[in-house]
């Protein structure tokens, strides 16, 4: 639902930006960009074996954050950007736990086609590729048993890398409404017999070019 209400108040604010004045927005060396962003992360399997009999798993959920790029050249750039997810664990015994999510990558963008219009407007398609370090928090441990020997789980932390592409459309010289999908590998989120995660994220931004 957060998700959902983020998303919303994005597309509020671009349209209403769409007042102003249409003018082809380009990327250039030297230009930088800051932006907020809304969207729905989408969950894995957080151990290799099974806890109680079931898997536990990352639920699917909202993720929100903020992103700043710099153009090295009119195709090349590089990305910092900061998430939070406000997610579950689902599949455990005593019911589900909180998992807060906060990644923080830095990526290399590429713009593949700089300059291209519709309607007038700038929209500039792009590719994007980096690394990072993501923070797990659960509220409270999960317990249960492997076979039959008593087990507790607690967070870790762990590096992550993605991978994805999107569209920046410019609805002024300056502001843009980011349509952004990335393939999100976590390298594991709990302390033991935790796994590799294959997640992904959807998301929509409003942002501003300067």
């Amino acid at each position: 639902m957060n998700g959902r209400i983020s998303i919303l108040g994005l597309v509020a604010l671009g349209v209403t930006a769409l007042h102003g004045a249409p003018a082809l927005a380009q990327a250039h060396a030297g230009s930088q960009d800051l932006q907020i962003y809304g969207g729905e992360m989408f969950g894995d399997r957080l151990a290799e074996t099974p806890l109680s009999g079931k898997h536990p798993l990352l639920d699917d959920d909202a993720v929100f954050g903020g992103r700043y790029t710099y153009d090295f050249t009119g195709q090349w750039g590089l990305q910092l950007s900061a998430g939070y997810s406000p997610s579950r664990v689902g599949h455990v015994m005593g019911g589900d736990s909180n998992l807060g999510l906060t990644t923080a990558d830095l990526d290399v963008l590429w713009n593949v086609t700089p300059g291209f219009t519709v309607a007038g407007r700038t929209l500039m398609p792009y590719t994007e590729v980096g690394v990072g370090y993501a923070w797990a928090h659960l509220d409270h441990p999960l317990y249960g048993v492997i076979g039959t020997t008593p087990v507790t789980f607690t967070d870790s932390n762990g590096y992550t890398a993605n991978v994805g592409l999107g569209a920046k459309y410019f609805m002024t010289s300056n502001f843009f409404v980011d349509f952004d999908a990335r393939y999100r590998y976590l390298s594991r989120l709990i302390n033991r017999d935790g796994q590799a995660l294959n997640t992904g994220e959807t998301t929509l931004g409003l942002g501003y070019q300067f």
